[in-house]
């Protein structure tokens, strides 16, 4: 199911928010080049929110250990995080973000 999530100017470019679909907390990114990507917001190595890391490329960086993570495959770049964490299929429609998704 595609469900509505913001407009895309909504996020600046570099940037992320957090948004609840269900019970699953999802980082919605906007690359410096523009591209949206979703993922996970929880840090695979800690209770740590994604959304409030630092984008840099097609990366986002855990602002309290230093994990990098890739925004395309979920996969941990760096240590210490060494599990991936979720990422999810982005639809971009007439302006606005929408995540294929199954809200629980």
């Amino acid at each position: 199911m595609a469900v509505r999530i913001c407009a895309v100017e909504d996020i600046k470019p570099g940037k992320a928010i957090r948004v609840k679909v269900g019970e699953n907390a999802i980082a919605i990114v906007r690359t410096k080049a523009g591209d949206v990507k979703a993922i996970n917001d929880k840090c695979s190595h800690g209770e740590i929110s994604l959304s409030e890391g630092f984008v840099d490329n097609e990366t986002i960086e855990c602002w309290a250990h230093g994990a990098k993570f890739s925004l395309t495959t979920g996969e941990a770049l760096t240590l210490p995080a060494f599990e991936p964490v979720a990422v999810y299929e982005v639809i971009i429609d007439n302006g606005d973000i929408f995540l294929e998704i199954d809200a629980e």
